[in-house]
Parts: C-alpha cells; sequence; structure tokens
C-alpha cells in the first residue's frame, strides 16, 4: 500500500486577494475586469517610419525597430530595401519588473555583420501618460529620429506610448518583456492569450431505405448486399440485406459526426461479400452537402434517389453510370445536442441548430490569477524549469492564457466571461507547461505537459458571489498521485433572472429529441470519440494551435477505459450514499429491540396518531424533511468543490493499479503482469459475477410466486391473498396498521431468533440458478 499523504496537502484554500484594485468587500464587487489584480503595463506601438537614410552600398535600408527598457529588449520584424516600412506592431513591460528611467526607441538597419543606428526616439517615463482601458484608443504620434548626442537626423517614426493594465485591448497581441528569450514569430505567438471557438457540430443521420438494379458480377449466386459509408476518418457499414436480390432494402441508420464547414465528404458504396474478407464495389455516389436538409424536430424528412457511379479499369479515371441507384434519407440533426464531453460534467447542452436556443440566463466570469509552488516540468540550464499557461473551457469558447517564462510561480491576471445557459454545468481550467516555445518541435514529437485540472459546477455557486481560492493542481502519475501546485482562481456567476434560472430544473438536461429518439449507449460512446477527434484536430489547426494533447485532457478522452482505481472509488460512493439508508435501518432495528426505551415509547405514540389521523402522514413526512433541511442549512458547503483524492482512491492505490492505468491499449506490458492483471480481473468480476446473480436470484423469487413454477409455493400465496383480501375488506385499516405496526415494534422477549415465516418462504421459492450452466 502506497504512502498516504496528508490531507491538507490537497485541500481547498480560500482567499482574499486584492481584486480590481481594491479588496473584496461583501463577497461582491462592481467594476469591469474586476476578478483580478490591475497590472501596469508600459506599452508602446511601433505603427510606421519614412523619409528613413539610406544606408546600404544598394542605395536602401532594411529596417527594424529595437524598443529598450532598462534590460529587456524586443525588436519587430525587418523589411528589405524599404525606406516607408509598416509594422504595427505593440510592445509591453511589466511595471513590477522595470528597472529603468527611460524608453528608448532604436532604429536600426539590417546588416550582414553589424546592424547600422539609424535614430532613436527617447521617453522619460514620468512623461508618458496614463490610460485606463475605457478610454478611447491613444492615437499615435511622429517623432523626429535623434542622433545619439540628441540631434535631429532624417527620418521619422509613428510611435504610441502609454501606461495601461492588461484590460487593454492591445494586451492579448502584444510582445511581452515576460517573453524576452523567446525567438521567432512562431515561438512569441505560442505564448499570447488566445480565445479559440470550438467547431459547430451536427449529427449527421444516413437512413438506407435501399437500392435497385444492381449490377452484379456473378449471377449465378445470392448477393450479400451492404452499404459502406464515408465521411472523413469516420467509417460506418450496414448490415447485409436480407432480401438477397438486386433490389436489397435496409432500412438502417447511419450516424455521424459533422462539423461546420464541412469540408469532408460524404462518400457512400454499396458492396457485395463475395468470399469472407472479399468484398466487391458494385458502385458508390458523393453525395453533395445542398442535398442534405437539416431537421429540427422528430419530423421525417424526404427521401431521395441518387444514381451509384462505378469506376472500370485499375488506375483508370473513367467513370460509368448506369441505372442502379441507391434510396436514402439524409439529414443533419439539429435537435441534438453533440457530445464532446462527458455527461457528468458538461459544459454546454444546447441543441445543434441555433434556432432552438433559449435566452442565456446568466453570465461566467473566471479570474485566472495566479498560481504558486509549480513543479519543475523541464530542464533548463541545469535546473528545472517551468513554462506555465492556462486554458479554460466552457461551451463552445475556449481561453488561453499567456505563457509566463520560466517561473514556479507564474502571475496571469486574465479575466474571461462566458455566457450561461444552464446552471447544472461544469467549467473546466487547465493548466500546462509550454513545450513549443521555439517554433515548435518540427518532428511532431514535444507535448506539452500536464500540470493539473480544476473542475468548477456552477450550480453550487451562490449568485453574484466571488469565490477566491486556491485549488490544488492534481495530477496522476504512474507512480501515483502528485500535488503540482495551486492555482488561484476568482469564479462569479451572475444571474439575469432568478426565476428563468429556476425554471430550468423543471427541464429535461438533454434536448428533447435525446428521449423522443434516444441515441444508444454504443452509439454516443463512438459519436462522442469521433466528436473529440474532430475538436482537437480543428483546434491544433488555429493559430497559434491548441494542441490535442491539450483538447484531449480537457475533454477527458480516454476515461471510460478500464481502472481498478476508478472502480473501487465507485464502489465506495455507493456505500456512501446507502449509508444513510443502512443508518436508518440500524436505528429502526434499535427501536424495534427497545435499545432505548423512551425512544421507543416516543415512536409508538406518534405511530398511533398517525394510524388514526392518517390524513397526517404525508404532511408529517413532508414536515420533517423541511425540518431536516433547515437543521442542515448551517452547515451548508462554502467552497466550490474541487479535485478530492480521497474520493478517488488516488492516494490509496496500489503501484501496479496506477501502472495498469496507464497502460496502453492494447497493452504494452510483459505476458506475466498481464496474465497477473487478468487473474485478478477474473477474482474482482467473479465477486460481481456472485452480487449481480444474488440480485437476479431475488427478482425471479419475486416473478415465481405467481408463475408456478413452484405449484405448492404458489397455491399457498394465491390462498394467503384471497384470506388477506377477506380479512382487509372486513377489518378497518386503523386496526390491521396498529396491529402491523405493534408486531413489528414488539418487545424482544417476544422475537425469536429464528428467521420470520415471511422470509421462510419467500427464501424458499424457486429461482432459475438450477437452470444455468
Amino acid at each position: 500500500m502506497m504512502h498516504r499523504p496528508p490531507m491538507e496537502d490537497f485541500t481547498l484554500k480560500e482567499t482574499n486577494p486584492p481584486l480590481g484594485g481594491g479588496k473584496v468587500t461583501g463577497d461582491k464587487l462592481t467594476s469591469t475586469y474586476d476578478l483580478v489584480e490591475q497590472m501596469q503595463y508600459l506599452y508602446v506601438r511601433v505603427v510606421k517610419a519614412k523619409d528613413l537614410p539610406v544606408k546600404d552600398v544598394t542605395g536602401s535600408c532594411d529596417p527594424y525597430v529595437e524598443v529598450k527598457l532598462g534590460n529587456y529588449k524586443g525588436t519587430t520584424t525587418h523589411f528589405e530595401k524599404k525606406s516607408n516600412p509598416e509594422w504595427n506592431q505593440v510592445f509591453a513591460f511589466s511595471k513590477d519588473k522595470i528597472q529603468a528611467s527611460y524608453l528608448e526607441v532604436v532604429v536600426k538597419d539590417k546588416d550582414f555583420v553589424k546592424d547600422d543606428f539609424m535614430g532613436r526616439i527617447a521617453f522619460d517615463l514620468n512623461d508618458i501618460p496614463k490610460r485606463a482601458p475605457p478610454d478611447s484608443t491613444l492615437a499615435p504620434q511622429w517623432y523626429r529620429l535623434e542622433d545619439r548626442k540628441g540631434d535631429k537626423v532624417k527620418g521619422e517614426l509613428m510611435l504610441a506610448v502609454w501606461w495601461g493594465t492588461q484590460a487593454d485591448e492591445a494586451f492579448p497581441d502584444a510582445w511581452h518583456s515576460d517573453a524576452a528569450a523567446v525567438s521567432g514569430t512562431d515561438g512569441l505567438a505560442n505564448i499570447r492569450s488566445k480565445v479559440y471557438l470550438s467547431p459547430k457540430l451536427w449529427y449527421l443521420r444516413v437512413n438506407v431505405i435501399e437500392a435497385q438494379d444492381l449490377l452484379l458480377t456473378d449471377k449465378g449466386r445470392y448477393p450479400e448486399v451492404f452499404v459502406r459509408a464515408s465521411l472523413g476518418n469516420q467509417v460506418l457499414k450496414s448490415k447485409v440485406s436480407l432480401s438477397r436480390t438486386i433490389n436489397p432494402m435496409w432500412n438502417e441508420d447511419l450516424m455521424f459526426v459533422a462539423a461546420e464547414p464541412f469540408e469532408d465528404r460524404l462518400i457512400l458504396s454499396v458492396e457485395d461479400r463475395i468470399a469472407p474478407n472479399k468484398e466487391e464495389v458494385l458502385g458508390n455516389c458523393v453525395i453533395p452537402w445542398q442535398y442534405v436538409d437539416r431537421r429540427f424536430d422528430h419530423k421525417p424528412v424526404n427521401t431521395k434517389w441518387f444514381n451509384l457511379v462505378k469506376h472500370v479499369g485499375e488506375g483508370e479515371k473513367k467513370e460509368i453510370k448506369f441505372s442502379s441507384r441507391i434510396h436514402l434519407r439524409i439529414c443533419l440533426e439539429g435537435g441534438y445536442h453533440v457530445l464532446d464531453e462527458s455527461t457528468h460534467y458538461s459544459s454546454d447542452l444546447r441543441p445543434a441548430a441555433k434556432q432552438l436556443w433559449k435566452n442565456h440566463i446568466g453570465v461566467l466570469e473566471l479570474g485566472i490569477l495566479n498560481a504558486q509552488g509549480l513543479m519543475p516540468m523541464k530542464p533548463k540550464d541545469g535546473r528545472g524549469t517551468t513554462d506555465a499557461y492556462c486554458v479554460a473551457k466552457y461551451g463552445q469558447k475556449w481561453v488561453r492564457t499567456r505563457t509566463i517564462i520560466d517561473s514556479l510561480t507564474p502571475r496571469w491576471h486574465e479575466q474571461y466571461t462566458w455566457e450561461v445557459y444552464d446552471p447544472c454545468t461544469v467549467i473546466t481550467i487547465g493548466v500546462f507547461d509550454n513545450c513549443h516555445l521555439h517554433g515548435g518541435d518540427k518532428s511532431g514529437g514535444a507535448r506539452d505537459s500536464r500540470i493539473g485540472k480544476v473542475r468548477i459546477r456552477l450550480s453550487t455557486l451562490e449568485t453574484d458571489r466571488v469565490y477566491t481560492h486556491y485549488y490544488p493542481l492534481v495530477l496522476l502519475q504512474p507512480n501515483g498521485v502528485k500535488k503540482m501546485g495551486e492555482i488561484q482562481l476568482a469564479v462569479r456567476f451572475t444571474c439575469i433572472s432568478l426565476l428563468n434560472m429556476m425554471h430550468m430544473y423543471s427541464h429535461p438536461l438533454l434536448p428533447k429529441m435525446h428521449y423522443l429518439h434516444p441515441l444508444t449507449v454504443t452509439q454516443l460512446d463512438i459519436l462522442r470519440h469521433q466528436a473529440t477527434q474532430i475538436v482537437s484536430m480543428r483546434l491544433s489547426r488555429a493559430e497559434p494551435p491548441l494542441r490535442k494533447e491539450v483538447v484531449e485532457y480537457m475533454l477527458d478522452v480516454g476515461s471510460h477505459m478500464w481502472s481498478m482505481r476508478r472502480s473501487k472509488a465507485n464502489f465506495f460512493r455507493i456505500m456512501g450514499v446507502l449509508s444513510g439508508v443502512i443508518a436508518v435501518g440500524k436505528w429502526f432495528d434499535q427501536i424495534c429491540n427497545w435499545k432505548n426505551p423512551i425512544t421507543t415509547v416516543l415512536i409508538h405514540i406518534l405511530f398511533v396518531i398517525l394510524v388514526l389521523y392518517p390524513e397526517l402522514i404525508l404532511p408529517t413526512i413532508f414536515l420533517y424533511l423541511f425540518l431536516i433541511g433547515v437543521w442542515y442549512y448551517r452547515w451548508r458547503p462554502r467552497h466550490p468543490s474541487h479535485m478530492d483524492t480521497r474520493l478517488s482512491h488516488a492516494d490509496s492505490a496500489h503501484p501496479d493499479e496506477m501502472d495498469e492505468e496507464f497502460d496502453t491499449f492494447p497493452t504494452s506490458r510483459p505476458n506475466e503482469i498481464v496474465r497477473m492483471r487478468y487473474d485478478r480481473l477474473r477474482s474482482i468480476a467473479g465477486r460481481i459475477q456472485t452480487v449481480v446473480g444474488d440480485l437476479a436470484t431475488q427478482g425471479e423469487r419475486l416473478q415465481s410466486l405467481l408463475n408456478w413454477r413452484d405449484p405448492r409455493a404458489t397455491a399457498l400465496f394465491v390462498i394467503f391473498c384471497l384470506v388477506a383480501a377477506i380479512v382487509l375488506y372486513v377489518t378497518p385499516f386503523q386496526v390491521v396498521a396498529l396491529l402491523t405496526g405493534f408486531y413489528v415494534l414488539r418487545h424482544p422477549r417476544f422475537r425469536h431468533k429464528l428467521p420470520s415465516v415471511p422470509l421462510n418462504f419467500f427464501r424458499r421459492l424457486p429461482a432459475r440458478t438450477d437452470c444455468m450452466l
């Protein structure tokens, strides 16, 4: 058994940071961009230059601009042979790290040996104006270049210099002094904060109805015809038609995930299985997207006939049209929500069709403040370092903070906003180490490392309250669970209409098409896998890319795989749920056995009152539940939920169980280890099999009361039911209830240790276990 780390290492810590330039008062803030601490930056916008002097023997210049502030230096791109270049680049210098009294902007000429000095402009930091984010954009001005002595020289440079905060619109695309060690355009793009949108996903339903007039090569045999449909990397096959003729029929649905804009083609081919693992293509067709209808409800769409085309000759492009055709019903399902996340912590539950969306009910604001105690993720100059950035995902909007270079205590202080359409959704925040700072790994081998993840369910948050906590970043590794650091977040859920939000609790969780025409569990698993692949592929093609390993970690790809640790955790979760029922059963057993005579007498009195006045039973039950709810209000949770290592059984998992969880599929472990794990799985499955069999046995015994499997037992039960009906008819209900209750609550001296007669009778009833092999 692994050593159990201290519980306090993984606890949630409430904080009270100075947000929005002030302190949190009453858990409420009113100003905009107020969930993060205001960080001061010196912004320099280099727009363009004109009339630059000629430096090269060719009679031209290759200019670029160098912005210097103390030890920090940023440079623009250079233009070849251009005297009037336009850059329009922004540089941002953090005020906390400034160790200079003046700013110097130098224009240089790119050269092979040594770059030539063309002119400069100097600014005293005390003379630079301050500009708050709501102000209008500061207009750039023309400045005359000076030489090193301060004399005017030929050439002018258009600049804008101001003090601002991270709320400035220039902040996301600016070059930051934190990135001074990063070179290259690709490297700079990889460290900037960005907002991404998931592709709009649809379920594509292809209803294959029938085909007509197929041309068979061997007409002397019964064909085994099926339809193969492909959309990009998704390939599905129908069943073999039962009507083994040249006019086969299927009436079978094939479901795909399609993403806008629709880039992949839908291709259908009708094939004949002429031998095992050998098929002959009888014809195929490409379905243009303009022929695909969009369906918003359960009403059927129109069917269409499509001609089949067959290629002739190996390697030839010639196509022959013939009379064969296929009958299809194709539509994009707008009434379903395309699941790309687990339903347990989905961030979006809206249908695919925007026409079916309702108005949003609130706003979610997230402030990503800072992290502390991050673990070094890679070596640098003989020491460990981390280049951390955060990714947050809610609904279709993904956000990525800028990368803080070479810091184990990064400070982001970036704020983002989402519209909320359902309170029973979850926002996911992940922290990663950037491994693509210098243009990325050309071979594709580098991967951004995981540091940890936080999930927050919106329905557990009080409205209009600002939650500021340090969340533990917990990561599962083959050698066990490890705390990778802590991240400080500020979260606020603002409700537009309390009535509309309360009304949401009466709506089904998913769109109504999921209930009118439900998809099977197998279909949902396959479609979710396809959706996550499409999302990760599309986001990895953005600029800068949100990489596949990041998207898959945020969407919990692979969480459905077998895990001994997760299975034990779920078992103990079930036991935790049943513990309340077990506690009530133990308490009632103590009442029946007169462990506390005073309590038992009070229960007798209450029981008599409820029997004599049965109209008080339901009001008493609901009043009791109300009082329990009010009583527990004092101990209501005051903090958001977070990753719980104890609940997940991550802190007590055996090393081999963790190694098994991180094993590849199919396995890559030696045969001896696989054999040991297989035997262990058989042992556990055997116990589960026994429990499931016991449950089935009890159900079959209930069925055997009336199915005459045991004629004597059924006869006894039928006769008992007849007698009970007569007795209950002539006896008042209160008398029957009183006698039953007094019998159940009888004193221990009137009890026997042997099982009761009804229990003995039930246990003797036959089940179908004797028919099992």
